[in-house]
């Protein structure tokens, strides 16, 4: 938890921002819901907690059972919360109250948590608009759902307040008043985005020393997020490790590793705040690049590259995309797997065969950061709109950089088999498309290496004390001598 004035400044922005919304005395009700617990099988065998994110960054509470109103009219704020009785603490012990938790985050008073349901109830008996986020896990879509008499798919649906009715749906001027909010990262954030970068460092610096011919994928994994346990909160999300890197999101770890494969490590780490790191390397399961692998590695390597070099303050993220496919491009062309001009070859979405996913993505409190609020309003300016092609129209940052966005540097190249085929089937590539020559990649796998990096004043640095090695002379040596 940061200091108290932190959610204070936090909350009274916020407020400023949802001021626009509307007229004096009717603005309405801003509510946050945070996560309860969930059982895996059994209730009290729950699932590892873990907070609501927003709630996390306006609230600060990292406990389950929490929800917390702002009045939009007069700011008064309150805190929801049971404090424990007898059989909590004898499972549980002593446990601060919700007053005291509620002074903690500066919060102006608290309440418990059924007082929720009636003053909800009585706001909206008074035409009181309701703003709430778009909700992802089950327990928070039911509550809302049940406070609002809404159904519950339309808890998830986004709409302006003029378009709601009576809170009909979540609140398109809170998304935007959030997103404004969290994209650019506070002083503090980078602090513990650093944290988990050094962890996330440390986790793949296991996974290099234990690539090696014999070793099996799940011990690889079981290590790295042993490192994730030990150092911070836990993976930011599901492990990726495998040598079918062509399958983009893999997390299948039965293999053994096998001489003359590539493995593909896409896999990240939680500080203790849950702020989040994210890093791909991809490691010749030999020690050492063939020729071929190399080839393809060094082009993926120069995107990667390329694109730290452009991402300062004033240029958008499409146009890193843009300029990376481009350069990806020639390089394929190069190698005899494309061919034509690679203006038209860009313009024509030929990169998406080969990288069907966008350069990176905004990062923060979740690795994805804020696409439960809706991906369009995270990774994209009003002026811009999403594309359609494949690679490019799977690009979640598209957004002008601006000092504070952090985001993800991670090209890729890959060679999908039923991809060539469905492309070489109904002519999508436009003759621009050696397949003869592809035939000969069916079993090369993929290679994506992925940075995080923070958008300064004057360009951008990479986050995390250290940086992995990625230059392939580099991934050889360090390999050769653990």
């Amino acid at each position: 938890m940061f200091e108290t004035d932190v959610y204070i400044r936090r909350r009274r922005v916020l407020l400023e921002k949802m001021a626009d919304t509307a007229a004096e005395g009717k603005r309405g009700i801003a509510l946050f819901i945070g996560n309860a617990d969930a059982p895996q099988n059994y209730r009290g065998n729950d699932y590892k907690f873990r907070q609501e994110s927003s709630f996390l960054y306006f609230w600060g509470i990292d406990e389950p059972g929490f929800a917390a109103t702002i009045d939009l009219d007069n700011g008064e704020e309150c805190l929801y919360g049971n404090d424990v009785d007898i059989d909590d603490i004898i499972w549980m012990g002593p446990q601060p109250s919700v007053s005291s938790k509620a002074a903690r985050i500066g919060a102006g008073k608290s309440a418990p948590a059924a007082v929720l349901d009636t003053f909800i109830s009585h706001s909206v008996s008074q035409g009181r608009t309701i703003h709430f986020l778009p909700a992802s896990r089950y327990y928070n879509t039911m509550k809302i759902s049940s406070l609002l008499g809404i159904p519950a798919e339309d808890v998830r649906k986004t709409a302006p307040a003029a378009g709601r009715g009576k809170a009909a749906s979540a609140s398109e001027e809170l998304v935007k008043a959030v997103v404004s909010m969290r994209l650019i990262k506070e002083e503090c954030e980078i602090e513990e985005i650093d944290k988990a970068c050094e962890i996330g460092y440390l986790m793949h610096t296991e996974a290099r020393k234990g690539c090696k011919p014999g070793a099996k994928e799940q011990d690889i994994v079981g290590r790295m997020e042993g490192v994730t346990l030990s150092k911070g909160w836990g993976v930011s999300f599901t492990t990726i490790l495998s040598q079918n890197g062509e399958t983009l999101h893999n997390h299948s770890h039965h293999q053994i590793i096998t001489p003359g494969r590539l493995l593909l490590v896409d896999a990240g780490a939680e500080s203790n705040t849950h702020y989040a790191s994210d890093f791909t390397r991809t490691y010749p399961c030999s020690g050492k690049f063939t020729q071929k692998q190399r080839d393809i590695y060094d082009i993926v390597e120069s995107c990667n590259e390329l694109a730290f070099q452009m991402a300062k303050p004033g240029i958008t993220y499409r146009d890193v995309h843009i300029a990376t496919a481009r350069q990806m491009l020639e390089g394929l062309k190069s190698l005899g797997l494309v061919n034509g001009d690679t203006d038209t070859m860009v313009s024509e979405g030929i990169a998406g065969l080969f990288q069907p996913h966008g350069l990176g993505h905004n990062m923060g409190i979740d690795v994805h950061d804020m696409e439960d609020l809706g991906e369009n309003y995270v990774g994209y300016d009003e002026d811009q709109t999403r594309a359609s092609q494949l690679g490019l129209g799977s690009l979640r940052m598209a957004r002008r950089l601006r000092p504070g966005h952090v985001i993800t540097d991670e090209p890729g190249i890959y060679f999908i088999p039923a991809l060539i085929a469905d492309w070489k089937k109904n002519g999508t590539d436009k003759g621009m498309v050696n397949y003869q020559k592809l035939e000969e990649y069916y079993d090369f796998g993929g290679i994506r290496l992925e940075d995080d990096v923070l958008i300064t004043a004057d360009g951008a640095r990479r986050l995390g004390p250290h940086r992995l090695p990625i230059k392939a002379d580099d991934i050889e040596e360090a390999m050769r001598t653990e």
